[in-house]
């Protein structure tokens, strides 16, 4: 009863909730502050955004399932069978993340390796697609080469690893089964943020670079039979993913509908 609970536990109570909201309200105002910087190219400025507010997000679910309070009466044993990670992630919405996060790995190095090279301009280079248009070369741009793309590649190699481990540890750690679920759909969600609002932005970079030419020919066709309707879903993923890091039990209607989890 909330009555008879320590000081600490009664503080602690909401606190995971706190933290999920504070990363994704201090990811808006890092975001919003690197959005106006006055030096860098918009389109920097853009991704810069982007992956501040993706990492400030994954930054506050690990902080708010680090400050989740754990059952407190005796642990009850309930079955014998292993835990495992799939099992506590969103059995659709998780493996379309991660096919997103694998598509957009595999994005980002083509677009790459793709792009154009500056010799002479090392720290600028892979800002632009060289093509040969009616004969003639011609650039097409912003292309999300290294110039825009290091940044991405940097968060995906940060955050990545880094809430494989939280689900590892949430999965096989105490807690109740519908907690447990909480947060690793919260986990989920987070890393779905920063994977889907990256490849949205990379995809609407190469659509607008490709179709602005008026001579891309194949890849134009490209562009509306593939990269278009990626980007719907990445928006989509986008609106899912934020839902889940503010409220993860919201779009969690399974856990309701089972009605069956065993207590550990």
């Amino acid at each position: 009863m909330l009555g008879t609970a320590p000081l600490h536990y009664r503080l602690l109570d909401h606190a995971d909730h706190y933290a999920r909201w504070s990363g994704l309200a201090i990811g808006i105002v890092i975001a919003q502050a690197l959005s106006t910087l006055g030096d860098v190219e918009f389109e920097q400025r853009v991704v810069f955004a982007i992956t501040a507010f993706g990492l400030c997000a994954v930054a506050g679910v690990l902080l708010a399932d680090a400050l989740t309070l754990r059952p407190q009466e005796a642990v009850r044993t309930a079955s014998l069978a292993p835990r495992l990670v799939r099992d506590h992630v969103p059995p659709h919405m998780g493996p379309l993340i991660a096919l997103q996060g694998v598509s957009l790995a595999a994005l980002l190095v083509i677009t790459a390796a793709t792009a154009s090279v500056d010799p002479d301009r090392a720290f600028s280079t892979g800002k632009v697609l060289t093509i040969t248009c009616n004969g003639m070369r011609a650039t097409a741009g912003p292309w999300p080469g290294l110039y825009y793309s290091l940044p991405m590649f940097g968060a995906l190699a940060i955050a990545t690893p880094t809430c494989v481990w939280a689900l590892r540890r949430i999965a096989h750690g105490p807690g109740e089964e519908q907690q447990r679920r909480d947060r690793a759909w919260a986990v989920t969600g987070a890393w779905g943020l920063l994977v889907s609002s990256q490849q949205l932005y990379a995809v609407l970079m190469v659509s607008v670079s490709l179709t602005e030419t008026g001579c891309a020919g194949v890849l134009g066709a490209l562009t509306f039979w593939v990269f278009y309707p990626l980007a719907l879903l990445n928006l989509f993923t986008v609106v899912w993913s934020l839902v889940t890091v503010v409220a993860p039990r919201a779009v969690d209607d399974e856990a309701v509908a089972e009605g069956s989890f065993d207590d550990e």
